[in-house]
């Protein structure tokens, strides 16, 4: 955990841990600052780093709820999870690319040192104006990640920037920066007398078990049965059953008329005559 210094702690560190790491590529004095970008850009080798938002955590912003109980005593250290955004631009001659190599070296280093390093640290804060720091007993190392940032999101940042022309730069998150509370909570009370007791259901002092609250000592929990017969339900008549539809008549077939032939009538022999007047 640390103190209300661990933000400047962290920008001193920053800018001591880029100017430490600008060998080999980069063989000429370089000014590294914690600072806002100049309004008049320089044309010596500069760094300026740039401390332009601080954000709440929002993994560990509520990890220290509730600090106080009902009643207003604090029963917690109240703690604040930050993250400190950094803008980190290069100046030099442009003829040169002085800029433009100096950002290289800033790169390479955070993205092979992106912890913190303790050494770092304690020497960030034998600066007069960090007395009193101990970000250095921090629980939890800060860890740099570069950010990206669109056009639109570029311009709005250099335009809260009064008076100050766009210079080549990176941004990087600072995360996780705790800084703690100065209250210390009272301790509670410690147990006086440890006392620890094992009896059976029922015996005098032991508690009730669950579901006997109801009955009186010493009974036993019997079934009653209702005296009154039961009734079967009756039943309830069947419904007779509906009709089904009347199945649609059949129909006769036709036959058309051009089917019908006419037979001849049958010719009379002799031999039908003469049975005939015999009858």
């Amino acid at each position: 955990m640390s103190n209300a210094l661990a933000i400047a702690h962290v920008s001193q560190a920053l800018a001591l841990l880029i100017e430490s790491h600008l060998q080999p590529e980069i063989d000429m004095a370089v000014k590294v600052e914690p600072r806002k970008p100049p309004a008049e850009p320089p044309t010596d080798p500069t760094i300026s780093v740039f401390l332009y938002q601080v954000a709440p955590n929002p993994s560990q912003r509520n990890n220290d709820l509730p600090t106080r109980a009902p009643d207003g005593t604090l029963v917690r250290r109240a703690s604040m999870a930050l993250d400190l955004n950094y803008v980190i631009s290069a100046y030099g001659d442009e003829t040169e690319l002085v800029g433009q190599r100096l950002l290289g070296s800033v790169v390479r280093t955070l993205h092979e040192i992106p912890v913190l390093p303790k050494d770092i640290i304690e020497l960030a804060g034998e600066k007069p104006y960090l007395t009193g720091s101990n970000l250095l007993e921090a629980a939890q190392r800060v860890r740099f990640t570069p950010n990206v940032m669109d056009v639109d999101e570029t311009s709005k940042l250099w335009g809260m920037l009064y008076q100050t022309p766009y210079a080549l730069s990176v941004v990087y998150q600072a995360s996780l920066v705790l800084i703690d509370g100065l209250e210390t909570p009272t301790p509670a009370e410690p147990v006086r007398r440890p006392e620890v007791r094992v009896l059976p259901f029922g015996a005098p002092g032991a508690p009730v078990p669950p579901g006997a609250g109801t009955r009186g000592e010493g009974e036993s929990p019997e079934r009653t049965e209702d005296p009154t017969p039961s009734k079967a339900p009756a039943k309830t008549p069947a419904a007779p059953a509906k009709r089904s539809a009347k199945a649609p008549a059949r129909t006769r077939k036709s036959t058309p008329r051009s089917a019908r032939t006419a037979q001849p009538p049958a010719r009379r022999t002799d031999g039908d005559a003469d049975e005939s007047k015999n009858s």
